[in-house]
């Protein structure tokens, strides 16, 4: 009796002391990740979520924290038993799987304003081509900005986590956001109100508008799926289960518009295959597109509109950029690795020496000595690399302060602007010289304060600059002299989109 008495004191013991990991998710991950293990600002932190990230590396990731991420490590915080059973959580099922299909996606629709309810003439004065979308993520907000008077015309509430930048429709009027817990909405520039909401999954990635305007399509990590929207109205047109040719699921890195094409190019997470989705009438029964495999070379027609094109791949993409032509496709993943590959021929062409973790999704072109180039910042190197766009080879590496994430520039400036973001300097912008590839200037919009995301008017005359901060300002810029000209209070300005520049596909922004 003694002997079983003390074993049960040593077993009440041993589980009194160990780790309560949904209570640390709760303490610790639920503000970002959602209390339900779903995502918020932070991606869906399940199995299925995680299915790339080996239980090692998650492991680490939660000690040390995760490059070009706001996720901070724990390892100063929890001991390493709880660190581990925190780990082993995350890899637990639900007990019940999520789900969100068709059903759910049509059930949570709201149409607020029906199509061609509202007036077709703008409610303000105001040169529609030249205004900003900006995003304040500090407090879930964007503000309409006039880029002449640099005048907040409107500020209206946002879905929470604002993710992948919001879209504009080709004429400028309507412009489009997705959230990370998967809702897009659409909003009536024109007369300052939201006409459509809908969620299309559990956690989204990032959405495109087609090139004619008809068309939204939305990319999700969870559940695995595109989710293809009527721009006019945001009613469901179809889902696309996301599996590559073998059946192996996955998440999706990213979506674009390649509007020349008239279709949608995605980047898988988890298998590497790249899709083209198009959405042209006159496509064939059988789209002309082929699946193409490396290795073997073997080649397979697929059905045309709305159907994937698959493009094998030797490594996955995490994100991509586009040459003006949108013949080639540049990506690379988390790991470095670049690639090009030519959409028309269905296959990569080249490799691309680059190191450490290229940000491509915010590449940018201009031309340099008689030729297209390429550059792109680093997340985890403080380099830029700049790329000829003839032969693929690397021009020049720019040392900069620290590692980047965002790079712009424009057309009518001299400069290409970078930040320091998950660097030590990172309330100072680099500004290189677009032809000397030098670092010739700097500006610190708020000494100490993170300096990010620059975007330029119509014109190129004034960039302005988010100071990225919950206590934050949008700072404006002169171009040329690189005096102030003005400050906006913002809370956490994470990202600001002119019309102008994003409808017409400038080689400066992003696309």
């Amino acid at each position: 009796m003694r002997l079983l008495l003390l074993a049960a004191l040593i077993l009440s013991a041993g589980a009194a002391g160990a780790a309560d990991a949904p209570q640390l998710f709760r303490q610790h991950c639920a503000a970002c990740h959602g209390a339900d293990r779903l995502g918020g600002s932070g991606p869906a932190l399940l199995p299925e979520s995680l299915e790339r990230l080996k239980p090692g590396e998650a492991l680490k990731t939660l000690a040390q924290g995760r490059v070009a991420t706001r996720m901070p490590g724990f390892v100063d915080k929890l001991s390493a038993d709880e660190l581990q059973a925190l780990a082993d959580y995350l890899y637990t099922p639900l007990p019940q799987a999520p789900t969100w299909g068709e059903a759910e996606i049509r059930a949570s629709r709201i149409e607020l304003h029906a199509p061609g309810s509202l007036p077709d003439q703008p409610a303000f004065a105001a040169d529609m081509l030249n205004l900003f979308i900006v995003v304040e993520s500090g407090d879930h907000h964007a503000t309409l900005l006039d880029g002449d008077s640099f005048e907040p015309i409107k500020r209206f509430p946002t879905r929470f986590a604002l993710h992948g930048g919001p879209k504009f429709s080709p004429d400028g009027r309507y412009v489009y956001f997705a959230s990370r817990d998967g809702w897009v909405s659409k909003f009536d520039i024109w007369n300052l109100q939201y006409v459509a909401e809908i969620r299309t999954g559990i956690n989204t990635r990032n959405i495109a508008v087609s090139g004619d305007g008809r068309y939204v399509m939305a990319a999700n990590y969870l559940p695995h799926t595109l989710v293809l929207l009527d721009a006019a109205d945001l009613s469901l047109l179809k889902t696309i289960a996301v599996a590559d040719v073998d059946g192996h699921s996955s998440r999706v890195s990213a979506v674009y518009d390649a509007a020349p094409r008239k279709s949608f190019v995605v980047a898988l997470k988890d298998v590497p295959e790249l899709w083209e989705v198009s959405y042209d009438d006159h496509a064939l029964p059988v789209y002309p597109g082929l699946v193409h495999d490396y290795q073997t070379a073997e080649a397979l027609p697929l059905p045309g509109k709305f159907n994937p094109r698959r493009i094998r791949l030797e490594t996955v993409l995490d994100d991509f950029f586009f040459d003006r032509s949108y013949a080639y496709l540049i990506g690379a993943a988390r790991e470095g690795r670049g690639q090009v590959v030519n959409l028309d021929m269905g296959r990569k062409i080249a490799d691309l020496p680059l190191s450490g973790m290229p940000h491509l999704g915010s590449g940018i072109t201009w031309q340099w000595q008689g030729r297209e180039v390429l550059a792109t910042p680093n997340l985890k190197d403080g380099v830029i690399t700049v790329i000829d766009m003839q032969n693929w080879q690397v021009v020049k590496q720019i040392k900069t302060p620290g590692p980047g994430f965002f790079m712009r520039s424009h057309d009518n400036t001299r400069y290409a602007w970078t930040d320091v973001f998950n660097g030590a300097a990172k309330d100072t912008l680099q500004l290189i010289d677009k032809q000397t590839l030098e670092v010739a200037a700097s500006v610190t919009p708020s000494p100490g304060k993170t300096a990010a995301h620059v975007e330029f008017t119509r014109d190129g005359r004034y960039a302005l600059v988010s100071v990225w901060e919950n206590d934050g300002a949008l700072v404006v810029y002169d171009a040329q002299t690189l005096h102030e000209v003005k400050r906006l209070p913002m809370s956490k300005p994470s990202g600001k989109y002119n019309v102008y520049n994003k409808i017409t596909r400038s080689s400066g922004t992003s696309h």
